[in-house]
């Protein structure tokens, strides 16, 4: 499996490459997983057809093969280059970058010696300079640590630089700011609750900000200890989950309703109303400041002013350990659907926040767009039925996502359409999205490898979300 990694970062970057997806299924074939074999095989179409039917020359794909890899290892060199360069450019910039004077403030000091008076000059110049310094250069806090996370090799959760900028907002940083790193596979980047520590950046002072990396490929080091963070940035990553649920869940409300949700109890009804499945102290704790940035965005105006941000820098509100005081996900989350390998996944945006193992009903499972209508815990009556311990009804469809008392026919077709999930997967999935979630099926969009944490999401139930007046007679 030597070459199993720049083949599959080749096919994820090029994933229309027949050859490449061949190739990566001969490096699976050769270690005896038949399985992921096979899934390649079939990406590869036609290429596998002929070089295993007609018995092509192997000299010939092996040359090819040779080529691809090369070409893959070459620029997996350049990326380090650049992740170098890049480093040592900003450590040379902020060496370079002069303290700049307060506008106004030379000119009044000259005013005031012309006027014979340069004790008042003094005074006043000193008076304007610690103003000035204080409202952009606040003494640092050694204990507060934030936190964000970007692409590998990037400087943003697109690979661009985060907003706001800590090298240009330098007041922003009272403590330190920890970089998480979200891998990338294909199109889509990975969330995980246990994230690798990309790097930090803390405040020393006006105009020194002290660059630490944690990854040993992008410094060519060995890293120092970043365990202290890890416990913090687990926390971290647990938050933004929530607020990812709640900020949804208020999104989806005030879509089907019209009208905002004025109170978190307003997500906690009963069944049909319950938007929520149940909530945290952390849900609970953003609840207002959410709601506040979903009605500033439904009036077409900025949600975070420089005010809130101030305020976060120096560890107050809900969103003060994301940088830039503002929850970390800001798309709605979405369900997306890969009938090609089995996978439903939960999305914000690009990035994968889960993505679980399912089971289908092969060509009976409709493809398109849907929204997530009811979610009703133990569907009938039984948290050990056919339909499993939990259902979302799917939009305008006899279909739903739920549980089943079938556990092996997860990943295989042998529903008549409706999407079948593992009891712990279905249980975590109805905790995690709210009711209003799009719902998009269709083939081919999804990685392979599942996501699923050690440390399943999960909220406190409040309200009775079972449905006894209906039986279900979903496919």
């Amino acid at each position: 499996m030597a070459n199993s990694h720049y083949l599959k970062k080749y096919v994820q970057m090029h994933p229309d490459n027949k050859m490449g997806w061949y190739l990566l299924g001969k490096e699976y074939e050769k270690a005896g997983q038949h399985g992921k074999a096979n899934y390649c095989f079939n990406q590869s179409g036609g290429i596998f057809e002929a070089f295993e039917t007609s018995k092509m020359p192997s000299d010939i794909w092996k040359e090819y093969e040779s080529k691809l890899l090369q070409q893959a290892q070459d620029k997996d060199r350049r990326s380090v280059r650049i992740r170098r360069a890049l480093i040592v450019f900003m450590l040379l910039l902020l060496a370079l970058v002069p303290s700049v004077d307060a506008p106004g403030q030379s000119k009044k000091a000259e005013e005031a010696l012309l006027n014979n008076d340069p004790e008042r000059a003094t005074a006043e110049d000193q008076q304007q300079n610690a103003g000035n310094e204080g409202s952009r250069h606040a003494a640092p806090d050694e204990d507060l640590v934030i936190f964000t996370a970007s692409q590998e090799g990037g400087f943003g959760a697109g690979g661009t630089q985060m907003e706001p900028g800590p090298f240009t907002h330098t007041h922003l940083l009272q403590g330190k700011l920890a970089v998480l790193e979200l891998k990338k596979q294909g199109k889509w980047l990975i969330w995980n609750r246990e994230m690798p520590l990309s790097y930090t950046l803390k405040n020393n002072g006006p105009g020194a900000i002290a660059y630490q990396s944690y990854n040993p490929k992008a410094c060519n080091c060995q890293p120092s200890d970043g365990s202290k963070l890890s416990g913090a940035a687990f926390a971290w990553t647990g938050e933004q989950e929530e607020q990812a649920l709640l900020y949804s869940a208020i999104k989806a409300y005030k879509n089907n309703t019209g009208g905002f949700p004025e109170k978190m109890s307003d997500l906690l009804r009963p069944f049909p109303g319950n938007w929520v499945s149940g909530t945290t102290e952390g849900m609970k704790e953003a609840f207002q400041p959410l709601l506040q940035r979903v009605k500033t965005e439904a009036a077409g105006q900025e949600p975070t002013d420089t005010n809130e941000v101030a305020d976060g820098a120096k560890g107050k509100g809900p969103f003060s350990k994301t940088w830039g005081n503002r929850p970390f996900f800001d798309e709605p989350l979405k369900i997306v659907v890969d009938k090609s390998n089995h996978r439903l996944a939960v999305v914000s945006g690009r990035i994968i926040l889960r993505n679980y193992k399912v089971g289908l009903g092969g060509i009976r499972t409709p493809e398109g767009n849907y929204v997530i209508t009811d979610k009703v815990m133990n569907p009938n009556g039984h948290s050990d039925g056919e339909f499993g311990s939990r259902g979302m009804q799917l939009s305008g469809t006899n279909y739903a996502i739920h549980g089943t008392n079938e556990p092996a026919s997860v990943g295989a077709d042998e529903s008549q359409g409706c999407v079948r999930m593992s009891k712990t997967d279905v249980e975590e999935l109805f905790d995690m999205v709210p009711m209003g979630t799009p719902v998009l099926i269709s083939k081919g969009a999804l990685p392979d490898e599942v996501l699923v944490p050690t440390e399943r999401f999960h909220t406190d139930r409040e309200q009775d979300q079972t449905n006894p007046q209906k039986t279900y007679h979903w496919l």
